[in-house]
């Protein structure tokens, strides 16, 4: 029989991620899911307390990652529900779903992780669940077999947090591993600083909006703006905050980001994985992280095949006799 494989999705982002997995497990039999949880967090969802995260059932991020699956014919396992999966594969680990653990499981980095602040340390002396750190806490659970990382900065960076080194396989990550491709787009625009924002006071974290927009002022000099939105940002007040600041500057809310970046002068952006395309292809670039720290990060550029390479780590996970992690471990990942 072939081996039944689920893959988790999430943002767009992680479930265009997932989908160029799954195209690549061409000999297993695939079954995609939007992000979801349980307990006391599923408890909060279905009260619609989760609508501004990827679990979310009637929030932004899900409705984007339904459409996405039905436009592309994606065979659906809502929860997991249906099948019983020889290897499950996902792109956060901040959350292990009750009907998932113990299985053999593979992760994938979604992208840039979050700064180590006072709640990830919090957290880690307490063991608190660790979504409330966020993606800070992006690899900690240790309930997976192999790990999947962007580049060998990132692998460093995971080990320095107590990431076992042999559970990491640096492959790099489908959407930030080809980014020259990304200077072949029809946007029509080109000489502009762009400026892509994050949903950060949508997810309860501290945004000193006016603070940055002078920052964004400074940094363009006088050129011409364009702000590209965070999908899941509050488009009107966004919008209208910038066009109160910046009436003479363009805002999308929609489009190709990453054609937007190659067609750019200059990027500016705020905890943004999107800044790895920017210094991918070279472009001055801005953040709230330092820019040499960031280069060290950058994504293998590796023509498009992380999806592939990624997809051969599953078939080892799935050919291999490796046990499960120790049950202390588990106990932690679980929390």
């Amino acid at each position: 029989m072939r081996p039944r494989v689920l893959l988790i999705c999430g943002s767009l982002n992680q479930t265009t991620m997932m989908h160029q997995i799954g195209l690549e497990l061409a000999d297993c039999d695939c079954w995609y899911t939007s992000y979801y949880c349980d307990g006391l967090l599923d408890w909060l969802n279905r009260r619609g307390m989760l609508e501004f995260t990827v679990a979310g059932r009637k929030g932004p991020l899900q409705a984007l990652t339904r459409e996405y699956l039905r436009s592309h014919h994606c065979p659906v396992d809502d929860r997991g529900a249906l099948n019983h999966y020889d290897l499950i594969v996902t792109c956060s680990d901040l959350v292990v779903q009750r009907n998932v653990r113990g299985r053999p499981l593979v992760l994938v980095q979604e992208g840039m992780t979050d700064p180590e602040d006072w709640m990830y340390h919090l957290v880690r002396m307490l063991r608190l669940p660790r979504w409330l750190a966020s993606t800070s806490m992006t690899g900690l659970s240790l309930a997976y077999r192999r790990f999947c990382v962007a580049s060998e900065g990132y692998r460093d960076h995971f080990v320095s947090k107590g990431v076992p080194e042999d559970r990491i396989v640096v492959t790099g990550i489908p959407n930030f591993d080809n980014c020259a491709s990304y200077r072949v787009n029809d946007f029509p625009h080109r000489g502009y600083v762009l400026v892509a924002t994050s949903d950060a006071r949508e997810t309860f974290k501290w945004d000193a909006r006016r603070r940055f927009f002078a920052r964004v002022e400074a940094i363009a000099g006088g050129r011409p703006l364009m702000f590209k939105l965070h999908p899941n940002e509050n488009m009107a007040r966004a919008t209208a905050e910038i066009e109160g600041r910046f009436p003479e500057a363009t805002v999308f809310t929609s489009g190709n980001t990453n054609h937007m970046i190659a067609n750019c002068d200059v990027l500016i952006t705020q905890y943004s994985t999107v800044v790895y395309t920017g210094l991918a292809l070279g472009k001055p670039c801005f953040s709230y992280f330092a820019t040499d720290q960031l280069k060290q990060l950058v994504p293998l550029q590796n023509g498009g095949t992380s999806g592939r390479r990624i997809a051969a780590v599953c078939r080892q996970v799935l050919r291999s006799d490796t046990s499960s992690p120790a049950p202390l471990e588990l106990q932690w990942a679980t929390a």
